[in-house]
């Protein structure tokens, strides 16, 4: 192991953020072992390592919602004590958490002063005032009397940010600030960082995202397993070198397939019309077969529909007209335990919400579709030893890491582990039909690669998957035929060998064949 002590050619004084020997232990798991982060004045610095490494933990302490067994702070070079957030943005450190923390019915205005009112009076236009003047400062673009509850979850981060630059901070965290987005709001998410350090701004990134490590960060800092690995010059070093630190192996990015072997069909949508939110149509006449051994990719940008057609399927949401047959059988109508028992599995968008009970330990969510069945119960008795075998077998394939094994409340877990346990539950049921949406959202690229490699392995079995993701790469990756979406309606389905990225990207414009060809 090659642990890496940079700043020699550097005075203590160029390092805005300099945290030594930092050590943090939780019960079970030691979070931060011996860690030592650089941070330079004015840079965009990376922190890099698989999900559970410690990253959040690291960053948690400097803002103050963790305090270090052992270690030291220091501050553009003066030592400090950070015993809680109003101590960090003393300092002129603010945070972007991975779960954001506003209030959805508050307005943008509303959200950025709560809890710095101070006296009787609430200057409220004074502050609208300084937002949209900051928002245009750094290109964020952001209405100060927009309601939360209205906005995307881009513009929820960008308000996010103008937090932390409404307090004048100067050291900008962001932790895991792509999980939740689209690529478009990526790509404006990276100018925005870039916009923020040409205004003096020193930025830590906490990602597992190599691609957007390039694209934006200076130095990166790798750590595994609460190890400090190495601290690497971005533009001089390739993906697969930090992608093989990071995991302590090298990486495959592109998963090895065969041809698919297809059967009958396991799905079939047939005319679907579902409602949105807004009470509009946002699912249209839409069909859409998926056989046995294949894999099926959904593509199309975010709010076109796909959430409202996954629901619909899985028995979340009413289908106004057309059916939903699952292997056979009219599930139009059925509950979601009946298409459950008819062998659907449902990797879901939402985690927190639709995939977990928070305060369960890890045990219970592992068997939350599937208690009252044998082996885990009988005659309304659960059998508890038999469920904490088979919990310990998918936690240790799926590489689900907290502190006390099993019975951890999954609340407890990173993003990451969460989502490596709600993928191992539904892949260990071996269900017919797997919908998958977003399944890799939150992993670091060891783990997309064996859940790759999973969901290879589920279709080979000659089971059928609807592969629903953002990232264009996993769909061409994975899916053997890709459907697109564009405001609700079918485009066309395509067989992957024989399309490419930019004829999808048309479609999911809104672009039909025909008018490009």
């Amino acid at each position: 192991m090659l642990k890496v002590e940079i700043g020699v050619k550097m005075g203590a004084d160029n390092y805005v953020i300099e945290m030594l020997n930092i050590r943090k232990e939780f019960p079970g798991i030691v979070a931060n072992d011996d860690i030592t982060l650089r941070v330079r004045d004015g840079e965009v610095h990376a922190i890099l390592g698989e999900n559970g490494a410690g990253k959040s933990t690291l960053m948690s302490i400097l803002f103050g919602l963790y305090h270090a067994d052992r270690g030291t702070v220091k501050i553009r070079g003066k030592e400090v004590s950070i015993k809680n957030p109003n101590d960090a943005a003393r300092l002129g450190i603010g945070m972007v958490h991975q779960h954001f923390q506003l209030v959805g019915n508050f307005t943008v205005t509303e959200n950025i002063i709560l809890g710095k009112e101070g006296g009787f009076v609430l200057h409220r236009k004074e502050a609208s005032a300084r937002i949209k003047a900051l928002s245009g400062k750094y290109g964020l673009n952001i209405d100060p009397d927009m309601k939360i509850e209205d906005i995307s979850v881009g513009m929820q981060q960008r308000v996010e940010i103008l937090k932390m630059l409404y307090c004048d901070a100067g050291i900008l965290i962001f932790d895991e600030p792509t999980a939740v987005l689209t690529p478009q709001e990526i790509d404006d998410l990276m100018r925005i960082i870039r916009n923020l350090v040409k205004e003096g701004k020193s930025v830590v990134i906490i990602t597992h995202k190599l691609n957007e490590i390039k694209a934006v960060a200076d130095r990166c800092t790798i750590i595994r397993r609460g190890k400090l690995i190495d601290v690497v010059d971005v533009a001089s070093t390739d993906t697969a070198l930090m992608a093989a630190k990071m995991v302590g192996r090298p990486v495959n990015f592109k998963v090895e397939k065969s041809a698919p072997k297809t059967g009958r069909p396991v799905l079939e949508v047939r005319n679907l019309c579902v409602m949105n939110a807004k009470k509009v149509l946002g699912v249209k006449n839409f069909s859409l077969t998926v056989h046995a051994g294949e894999i099926v990719g959904l593509a199309g940008v975010d709010g076109n529909g796909q959430t409202e057609l996954v629901e619909a399927v899985c028995g979340l949401l009413p289908a106004e007209s057309g059916s939903v047959i699952i292997d056979g059988t009219d599930a139009t109508d059925l509950t979601v335990r009946r298409r459950n028992e008819l062998g659907l599995g449902h990797i879901p968008e939402d985690r927190i919400k639709r995939g977990l009970i928070a305060s369960m330990r890890i045990a219970g969510n592992m068997v939350m579709k599937s208690y009252y069945k044998r082996p885990f119960s009988r005659n309304g008795i659960l059998n508890f030893p038999e469920i904490n075998s088979y919990s310990e077998d998918v936690v240790r394939k799926f590489d689900v890491r907290s502190g006390e094994g099993i019975n951890s409340p999954a609340g407890k877990l990173s993003g990451g582990n969460q989502q490596k346990l709600i993928v191992g539950r539904e892949i260990s049921m071996n269900p017919k039909l797997l919908i998958a949406v977003q399944p890799t959202r939150g992993l670091d690229v060891g783990a997309i690669e064996y859940i790759h490699k999973q969901i290879v392995a589920h279709r080979d079995k000659g089971n059928a998957v609807l592969l629903v993701s953002l990232e264009l790469d996993e769909i061409f990756n994975l899916s053997d035929r890709i459907a697109v979406i564009s405001g609700g309606e079918l485009m066309d389905i395509v067989d992957t060998a024989s399309t490419d990225e930019h004829s999808v990207g048309l479609m999911m414009a809104g672009v039909r064949k025909d008018k490009w060809l």
